[in-house]
């Protein structure tokens, strides 16, 4: 019982974090966006329900020296704007601390991590969300025992 309890309260879990993490895509997407009645549809010999709909396989992981990192949307497909799984084993970080010119939004699926923003750092568990401004240092560390597993939303600048 206590096992069929803890795979519904995982579905469970797994569809809030499904929903919330489409919340925060959306509303990235529509950022700015007035009236969408007046903007050209998407080009629908470039986005097909093939590109669009991605179910994640391990055959598409790409490694890292701290685990993995799967991409649900990649640079390409929607004009600069990602979605991005990284999966790090315990105590161990994909990078250091670093800036960019992009703002990044994550999303902890599993695990505990410590965010590092600005100088300034805290340790949170599975569902919170994490916000990096523009050009502001931030980091992420997996400081549990377990594999941390969480989301990131960023758009790229074009080139």
């Amino acid at each position: 019982m206590n096992k069929r309890m803890s795979e519904a309260q995982s579905r469970s879990r797994l569809l809030m974090c499904c929903m919330t993490i489409m919340a925060l895509v959306c509303a990235s997407i529509a950022n700015g966006q007035t009236n969408s009645s007046l903007k050209p549809k998407a080009d629908s010999a470039r986005y097909t329900i093939d590109n669009c709909v991605n179910v994640f396989s391990k055959d598409k992981i790409e490694k890292t020296e701290a685990g993995y990192q799967y991409w649900f949307v990649a640079k390409e497909l929607a004009d600069g704007k990602t979605l991005k799984m990284s999966v790090v084993k315990p105590h161990s970080a994909t990078h250091a601390p670093h800036s960019h010119a992009e703002e990044e939004f994550f999303f902890v699926l599993e695990g505990k991590v410590e965010f590092y923003l600005n100088g300034h750092t805290k340790v949170v568990g599975p569902f919170s969300s994490l916000y990096c401004p523009p050009n502001v240092e931030h980091g992420i560390r997996n400081v549990g025992d377990t594999e941390a597993k969480y989301l990131v939303v960023k758009k790229y600048k074009k080139k």
